[in-house]
């Protein structure tokens, strides 16, 4: 069974178009009867039009007799480390204001290809009602508190910038790391409904590179909108990408297995074979990840769009915990220090909008006939995306020229076979 609403991060689109509340509605119904009633844990970001749709979720999940639990505005983290069972987070992610969507969470884990579909079937199923709502007033705190104490260490005499992006973690990132003994500065954290991720965050490192090397600061950190995503910015200012900050954990937390997916450098993998430790490769996707760690008994995993996991006291990626471990792996020298041991491949990637959701043969042929060619000193990648309509194109070569011609290529071969 094919899945209508569910991509690759949830249900997502643009609110009043393709993502309504009815819709919304539908989906929290749908996904407390699956998970059998009970407390549904619901938080959501800054979005304008978070606390209608987290409304739209509580209707749905009080109509199929479960207790809706609103903890307000929560990064997706949070709400999968605090749900008892089922919880749902109210939120695009990385995605630009007008998007929003569901994400679903049970027991702390994301829900795998079949539970999605599971859901989609009970869409428009008869449900009888007899529900409540409650509201967990300290849940952000409660959150706080856990990662502070689980993943923090003394950040005494650091210089740290922070972007949140004007998202879930505008009030509870800059208080983490002052709490800790670091000199903070802030930015993105005045969030109005309508800011989120924009010219900010994680998507947009730009504002945050400009504070590093205006206050010459230490390092920066940057979220997006949900919290579940980090990346980062050196001494000089430099973007630290999620297979970098992986690279410094990995050596860091001395783990013998990672998980990454398909778009990790091609220096990632070079670097953690001198280290003998073992790459597992997955699909695109977070939740592909957690499968893999789950399923493989491993702790530390991630992507290079910034999801990075650490299973040791968590149950998912958080761009707060993945922060605190980065400060901590780098005590006693720099950020470009501590990434210089990672080769870095150069990377071209192009994003070609579509409306045909499969990848031509063709394309897919010379994808295979160059990557022979290539070997271990090359590769190209082509996927449809799971949260936009568009076709994401991935070269990667020793320099910067090939990889860009590979990229141009391949982009071209795209667009005529699509039309």
């Amino acid at each position: 069974m094919s899945r209508r609403y569910f991509g690759t991060d949830g249900v997502r689109g643009i609110v009043g178009a393709d993502l309504t509340p009815e819709l919304v509605r539908r989906v929290g119904k749908a996904a407390t009867l699956w998970a059998g009633g009970g407390r549904v844990l619901v938080g959501r970001d800054t979005r304008a039009s978070g606390p209608d749709l987290e409304q739209a979720v509580a209707d749905g999940i009080v109509s199929a007799g479960g207790t809706a639990v609103l903890g307000g505005v929560l990064p997706t983290p949070a709400v999968a480390l605090l749900a008892d069972g089922l919880g749902v987070v109210v939120s695009a992610s990385h995605n630009p204001p007008e998007y929003n969507g569901v994400k679903l969470f049970r027991s702390g884990g994301k829900l795998v290809d079949h539970d999605e579909e599971e859901i989609e079937a009970l869409l428009e199923a008869h449900a009888a009602g007899g529900g409540s709502v409650e509201h967990f007033a300290d849940a952000a705190d409660t959150y706080f508190t856990h990662v502070v104490e689980r993943f923090g260490s003394d950040l005494t005499g650091l210089r740290i910038g922070v972007d949140c992006a004007n998202g879930a973690f505008s009030s509870l990132a800059p208080r983490a790391f002052t709490e800790l003994g670091a000199e903070v500065h802030a930015i993105g954290i005045e969030p109005d409904g309508s800011n989120i991720n924009v010219g900010c965050g994680a998507t947009d490192l730009g504002a945050l590179q400009e504070l590093v090397a205006r206050e010459a600061l230490d390092l920066g950190v940057a979220f997006d909108g949900d919290g579940d995503r980090m990346l980062a910015v050196d001494e000089r200012g430099e973007t630290v990408d999620g297979d970098e900050i992986l690279a410094v954990l990995a050596l860091s937390l001395g783990v013998d297995r990672v998980a990454v997916t398909v778009m990790t450098n091609l220096g990632f993998h070079r670097l953690m074979a001198e280290h003998r430790v073992k790459v597992v490769t997955t699909p695109v996707g977070d939740r592909y990840v957690l499968e893999a760690l789950e399923r493989d008994g491993a702790l530390l995993g991630g992507e290079q769009s910034g999801h990075l996991i650490w299973l040791g006291d968590h149950v998912t990626g958080d761009g707060l915990a993945a922060a605190l471990l980065l400060c901590g792996a780098v005590r006693g020298r720099s950020l470009g220090e501590a990434t210089a041991v990672m080769p870095h491949y150069p990377q071209v990637k192009r994003n070609i909008h579509v409306s045909q959701p499969d990848v031509p043969q063709a394309v897919l042929d010379e994808v295979d006939r160059l990557n022979e060619e290539l070997g271990e000193n090359g590769r190209v990648l082509v996927r449809r995306s799971g949260t936009e309509p568009v076709m994401r194109v991935l070269a990667e070569a020793e320099n910067a020229e090939d990889a860009e011609k590979l990229c141009a290529s391949i982009a071209a071969l795209v667009e005529r076979e699509l039309g």
